[in-house]
């Protein structure tokens, strides 16, 4: 594998091929409230990995034949959020990999454990109002906003949900920045948190 490296600002270096060994068959489990940009942070994290990235959501609607807005509405929380635990528990056993999980399966103190034993969990958290800046964009998919004030939906969800994302492993705060920049701070993170030394690099400053 290519020695492949994130970079902040204090021209820091992190090399993938240095994190995948402490990682070993664990998964990187991105959690946070739906907007914060699981998919695609967690797509360009994977490609700086060398690892696959897997979006549960996707896997539950390829399971269910049908979209998770459908889901919810035929069936209900109650049954999408068990067939969610179950997906994200097979899911996990196939590490390495980026795992990007829903907004809600957090909640369930089963997906919690199997994160916890099977995965580094990551919250990318951020602001309401960047929130329902990116949410605003795509309300109809997001069968939890059906509601006559989304706004003041989401502002719930957040007050019960912020203090189960705080048990994660690793906090990033998702803002209005490039991608990339988010996925060197989260690979910078997880080498902290794996305890694998950085590689120092000279400043470039042509």
């Amino acid at each position: 594998m290519s020695d492949i490296t994130a970079q902040n600002d204090m021209n820091v270096a992190v090399s993938a091929s240095a994190i995948l060994p402490a990682l070993g068959r664990r998964s990187i489990v991105l959690v946070g409230m739906m907007g914060v940009g699981k998919s695609s942070i967690g797509r360009r994290l994977g490609a700086r990995l060398g690892v696959p990235f897997v979006d549960a959501d996707a896997e539950i609607e390829k399971a269910a034949g049908m979209s998770i807005a459908e889901f919810f509405a035929r069936h209900g929380e109650a049954d999408f959020r068990s067939g969610e635990a179950r997906v994200i528990a097979r899911l996990l056993e196939g590490g390495p990999q980026v795992l990007a999980t829903g907004g809600g399966a957090v909640m369930n103190a089963d997906t919690r454990a199997a994160i916890k034993s099977k995965g580094v969990s990551i919250w990318l958290s951020a602001e309401l109002d960047v929130l329902m800046r990116r949410i605003n964009k795509r309300k109809n998919d997001r069968p939890m906003l059906q509601t006559a004030d989304p706004a003041a939906t989401l502002r719930q969800l957040l007050a019960e949900r912020e203090p189960v994302y705080a048990l994660a492993d690793i906090t990033v705060q998702s803002r209005e920045v490039p991608h990339d920049a988010i996925v060197a701070e989260i690979l910078r993170a997880v080498a902290d948190f794996l305890n694998v030394h950085p590689t120092l690099t000279e400043r470039d400053d042509a």
